[in-house]
């Protein structure tokens, strides 16, 4: 792999510049000092166009084996869905370029633990667009916890759910719901957002098993799920995931043997620290581009060599927990 410096600016590619690249990821490489996004890649080429034209990026193709191969091109944002990450990855990694792949990392453990593999053999930084890890708000989390404002952490509790979409009523493809792309269906696109990031509070996990089905037949994938696990250091989890409730939560309560923080893993209410029936409130927003500490950790990284809070073996580590869990749902499918 080449090395970086200072006065080098590394020029990304993205393959895929979809929705999430609009906002959340695609401008944070612009804005960050030292990078720059000089190509766009999508199949569409007019959509590429319109893309490269809107954000001001000099070039765009339909190409992505050239994108990857182009040697005016230092890394490569993979940003598709991700029954084909295996594919695109292994392709970068043998082209020796730094690389950052949407999350979560590949629809099984199998080919999560292929992509790293093919990144370790080729001796090139991999990324996973796990960015709460880098996020202010969690950040803080975890520094209260380390602190142990709360105290010693006994348990943590998770439970996400929001109605179906006029989408999914209406039987409106997607590949978030569907099963050969995301057996859990968005548990796989929101929960392990939500999973990565406890285990980044709260360290690895040792065990965890898992129920799944689907509850509303709108769509193939699963559509409820519910875990429980144990973290190395001996904290018990649960979490609960349904898709089809009547209205959205997302709430994380951490217990502690002094006390218990709240908070949420997508909506940004305040972050509640209770401490002898004592509460305070704190709010820490996101940045409009919110990749963008992640994006800025990358060059953190491939500049300055400090580890980044979200490489390949630790989304390895979260595709395993998924796998566990949802390994629940295939002895569901032939009861009752």
């Amino acid at each position: 792999m080449k090395s970086f410096t200072k006065e080098k600016t590394i020029r990304w590619g993205i393959i895929g510049c979809g929705a999430v690249t609009e906002v959340k990821s695609g401008p944070a490489y612009q804005k960050t000092a030292g990078f720059e996004l000089s190509t766009v890649m999508r199949r569409n080429l007019a959509l590429a166009k319109d893309y490269a034209q809107r954000h001001h990026v000099a070039n765009y193709s339909n190409d992505a084996l050239a994108l990857i191969n182009d040697p005016t091109i230092d890394a490569i944002y993979i940003a598709t869905p991700p029954n084909s990450h295996k594919y695109y990855g292994v392709l970068v990694a043998k082209a020796g370029k730094p690389c950052c792949i949407e999350k979560p990392l590949a629809p099984s453990y199998q080919d999560s633990l292929a992509i790293c593999q093919a990144f370790k053999a080729h001796n090139v930084p991999l990324f996973v667009a796990y960015y709460r890890r880098s996020l202010p708000r969690f950040t803080h989390i975890k520094s209260l916890i380390d602190s142990q404002v709360i105290g010693d952490i006994r348990h943590v509790s998770w439970h996400l759910s929001k109605p179906p979409s006029t989408e999914d009523l209406v039987g409106s493809y997607n590949w978030r719901t569907d099963n050969h792309i995301a057996r859990g269906g968005y548990f796989d696109d929101l929960a392990s957002h939500g999973l990565d990031l406890l285990c980044f509070l709260l360290g690895d996990v040792k065990v965890a098993q898992g129920l799944a089905t689907n509850q509303q037949g709108l769509y193939s994938a699963y559509d409820a799920i519910t875990a429980n696990w144990r973290h190395c250091s001996g904290v018990t989890g649960v979490g609960s995931w349904n898709f089809g409730a009547c209205a959205r939560q997302d709430d994380v309560i951490i217990y502690g043997s002094n006390g218990e923080l709240r908070f949420s893993v997508f909506d940004e209410q305040p972050l509640i620290v209770t401490v002898n029936n004592k509460q305070q409130t704190l709010t820490i927003e996101h940045p409009k581009n919110i990749q963008l500490f992640h994006v800025e950790n990358m060059k953190k990284q491939l500049v300055d060599g400090i580890e980044h809070p979200s490489i390949g073996d630790r989304a390895l580590h979260t595709s395993w927990v998924m796998e566990q869990i949802l390994k629940g749902g295939e002895d569901i499918k032939n009861m009752c």
